[in-house]
């Protein structure tokens, strides 16, 4: 059984801090600044409003007028989240977690460790965020299923709360849990909105359009024949329909991060060559971190905190991974552009390593000009899926080119390249 945990509106709960008793306001995450104007997460009660991230700031505050904003605070989210991860490794869950809010990790090798039975694995789940206490505790939901895609369905519908005698509430709460059993997967699916399918970002675009069709819950999708549903939609269609029929992909669980950041005060009106020069001081701490044990870097995040509050993050990929200063600062320099407000801290954290930087070249060689075409673009399609996932570079492949169908010619594959060194 994989089971979900989902906490609704972290972006809005870390931006907010302390301060969660304005969660029964309407309120809503200011649009980020120098990016287009739009609301973030919102309160129930904006919602109840009709207030909608991705809503325009104009039509929200015309909706609301009385809508209050908050800063985001993208730091303190990815710190909240990174705790929340740590706290269910800390009970031998092996987690896989691609956004804040959403995590997903098997039960199965945990029932012996923590009494024989799924309930009592998702007990303890629940315990690892009350001792010591979590700030996310009281927005847990939890879901479990045959698939991730069934337990992110069945947290959806579960509610925040605690048992009889959890603490100091007094009066039960109900479906503290949902767990749908592999039997009835396909029966609890049947009425749900094939909105749901949003959770997955290569899915977002089909969901407007089987609206348009008329396929509105995920049971008249899953009565769609295959072969239909490749012919228009193709292999997303594909997925989508897995999904609605309860089946989904392994999960892939995160590897261990390797925190190394730096992040140093800035003094009032830190502008143009002094920011340049803290981040030149920040990629030397970086460099000389023991934790790099010679490594090239191949992503990084340059992130700042304001004067006024909130915070502000971009992550930068390396065209090739380096460890050479001037490299990484000619690379980084220009995103200290972007920054909107007034800053007092600049940090820089090393998202992903490469390899060793030791390696050297031979002072005369002779190299094939079709071998060191086939590097380059090897380095670009590392560089791409580093960036923008697995799925960023594809070749297309012929497989039928006589077929009347288009979508049957070819398909997409991934572009074969090298392992990267580790």
């Amino acid at each position: 059984m994989v089971v979900c945990l989902l906490i609704p509106r972290i972006a809005l709960l870390g931006a907010l801090g302390e301060r969660r008793a304005l969660l029964s306001e309407p309120i809503a995450l200011a649009p980020e600044a120098g990016r287009e104007q739009r609301v973030g997460e919102a309160s129930a009660a904006a919602e109840a409003f009709g207030v909608a991230p991705g809503m325009g700031l104009g039509e929200a505050l015309t909706r609301c007028p009385e809508l209050r904003l908050v800063p985001p605070d993208p730091e303190r989210v990815r710190a909240l989240w990174a705790q929340a991860l740590d706290r269910l490794e800390g009970i031998g869950a092996g987690v896989e977690s691609d956004r804040p809010g959403a995590a997903f990790f098997c039960a199965d090798g945990l029932r012996r460790v923590h009494g024989g039975h799924l309930e009592d694995v998702l007990a303890a789940t629940r315990r690892s965020f009350r001792r010591p206490p979590s700030p996310l505790a009281a927005s847990l939901r939890v879901g479990a299923g045959p698939s991730r895609f069934v337990a992110y369905v069945a947290a959806t519908r579960a509610r925040p709360g605690r048992r009889r005698g959890e603490g100091h509430d007094t009066a039960p709460r109900a479906r503290l849990e949902v767990v749908v059993p592999a039997r009835s997967a396909l029966t609890f699916l049947a009425p749900m909105p094939a909105s749901l399918l949003r959770s997955r970002p290569e899915l977002d675009w089909m969901c407007d359009l089987l609206e348009r069709l008329g396929i509105r819950t995920l049971g008249e999708l899953a009565d769609l024949p295959s072969a239909a549903v490749a012919e228009r939609f193709g292999h997303p269609g594909l997925l989508a329909l897995d999904l609605a029929q309860g089946r989904d992909t392994p999960l892939d669980p995160r590897r261990p991060p390797e925190p190394v950041v730096e992040r140093i005060a800035l003094p009032d009106a830190t502008s143009g060559p002094q920011l340049e020069r803290a981040l030149e001081l920040l990629i030397a701490r970086v460099l000389a971190r023991r934790e790099r044990r010679g490594r090239t870097l191949r992503s990084l995040a340059v992130s700042a905190r304001f004067v006024e509050g909130g915070t502000w993050r971009t992550r930068v990929t390396l065209r090739r991974a380096s460890a050479d200063s001037d490299r990484l600062r000619i690379a980084l320099a220009p995103r200290l552009a972007e920054l909107p407000a007034p800053a007092e801290t600049l940090g820089l954290e090393v998202e992903a390593f490469g390899p060793p930087a030791h390696d050297q070249r031979r002072l005369v060689e002779e190299v094939d000009p079709r071998e060191a075409r086939r590097a380059r673009i090897g380095e670009a399609v590392r560089q791409a899926r580093r960036a923008a996932g697995e799925g960023a570079a594809l070749r297309v492949m012929e497989v039928d080119p006589d077929s009347r169908v288009p979508e049957r010619r070819s398909v997409l594959a991934p572009y074969p390249v090298d392992e990267e060194r580790p």
